[in-house]
């Protein structure tokens, strides 16, 4: 059987408080969402569900807060802040098994015994994602995909200091324009 090695850092508890930078990548690197044109993301109306879905994660996970994010033709990049004292209590629990598995789960509350990870926050926008692309397949005749929409792990930064946070943030503004230095970005 074949493991795959964790590209996490070791010891360190990625539910803890702090700023993450993400990148997921659609499965093939299949450019689903949009087109750039003019050096501007044109999200078309599955990047359009991306985006609705996305907004609507810090509902779910109530110790989340979104900053900077592009949803571009065949990745995500975005900066998420888990933040445990929303309001002066934890609020941050992630499920003991995922329950987001199924159309019928979703909107289902959260509920556990062990701290919301970025892996779990992660995790549930996939899975949700997946299951309303899933339904602009059959509903709206959206590309469908093979197998998977994502790809099955995503890269991550912790965001130590406010240079770091700074660069990244250009870095996704920016990408639509740098999109042909891009390695995530190949068109199929």
């Amino acid at each position: 059987m074949h493991y795959r090695r964790s590209i996490r850092l070791k010891e360190y508890d990625y539910s803890q408080n702090g700023m993450y930078f993400f990148t997921i990548c659609v499965q093939a690197k299949k450019c689903l969402f949009g087109d750039i044109l003019d050096e501007e993301m044109i999200l078309n109306d599955a990047g359009k569900m991306i985006d609705k879905e996305w907004k609507e994660l810090p509902n779910r996970f109530k110790n989340i807060e979104f900053d900077e994010y592009l949803i571009m033709p065949n990745h995500f990049h975005g900066i998420i802040v888990i933040d445990d004292s929303v309001d002066g209590q934890a609020q941050g629990t992630a499920p003991t098994v995922d329950c987001f598995d199924g159309p019928e789960n979703v909107g289902v509350p959260l509920v556990g015994t062990h701290a919301l990870t970025l892996g779990n926050i992660i995790g549930a926008f996939k899975s949700i994602t997946t299951n309303s692309y899933i339904k602009g397949v059959r509903n709206n005749n959206w590309q469908p995909f093979i197998r998977k929409l994502w790809q099955r792990n995503y890269f991550e930064h912790i965001i130590r200091n406010e240079k770091s946070l700074d660069n990244i943030r250009g870095y996704i503004v920016n990408n639509p324009r740098n999109r042909h230095k891009d390695e995530m970005f190949i068109q199929l």
